[in-house]
């Protein structure tokens, strides 16, 4: 019940063209191809690279392999949001994410972005 109340609040908060991600972040659309992933309460990197792998796959019927690059250099500040692309014009120089293989050019396919939201609903005990 209460995910239910949070999506509400998210969509009567967020813009028309906003995308609700399933872990309940929202993707902002700011021009062709470039988006960002507001702050909206505690989140890790990885929630905002599932925000936008979900984005890019079902909001934009992106196929998995579709590369997304960070634009805002990590560390994220307390209180802000992360900008993607679609483009690496302008990327950042990391993911802000530790991983042991993939391009170390600040992308990650969507489909990798996208798998965080698992990680995420069935966290290791």
């Amino acid at each position: 019940m209460r995910r239910i109340a949070l999506l509400l609040a998210l969509t009567l908060s967020s813009p028309a063209s906003a995308y609700i991600a399933q872990n309940g972040l929202v993707a902002e659309p700011q021009g062709p191809g470039d988006f960002t992933v507001p702050y909206r309460g505690k989140s890790a990197p990885a929630d905002f690279w599932c925000t936008a792998g979900d984005y890019v796959i079902r909001g934009l019927n992106q196929p998995p392999s579709t590369r997304i690059w960070r634009l805002s250099e990590p560390p994220r500040r307390a209180g802000e949001g992360i900008r993607f692309s679609l483009s690496p014009d302008g990327a950042a120089g990391s993911t802000g994410i530790a991983t042991l293989i993939g391009r170390k050019d600040g992308s990650l396919s969507a489909g990798a972005a996208q798998a965080f939201c698992e990680f995420a609903r069935n966290p290791r005990r």
